[in-house]
């Protein structure tokens, strides 16, 4: 979190949650908590963190980024 007053810690987050609902949430339904657990983690650790092209990095999957260094 940034600093009170500092609208960029808030829009970081925003964005986050923002991509969360359209490309996962809205998509589907979950019959149990376990299931929409599950369906979350797999979603930022085997897509969001490491294979979605992320902005603040030139518009490359993190996996790419590090590549190029």
């Amino acid at each position: 979190m940034r600093s009170v007053g500092d609208c960029y810690g808030n829009a970081l987050c925003e964005r986050f949650f923002a991509s969360l609902g359209c490309e996962l949430i809205d998509r589907r339904r979950f019959a149990t908590k376990a299931e929409a657990r599950l369906a979350l983690f797999q979603y930022i650790e085997g897509f969001y963190n490491t294979h979605r092209s992320h902005s603040s990095l030139g518009n490359l999957s993190p996996i790419n980024f590090e590549r190029r260094l």
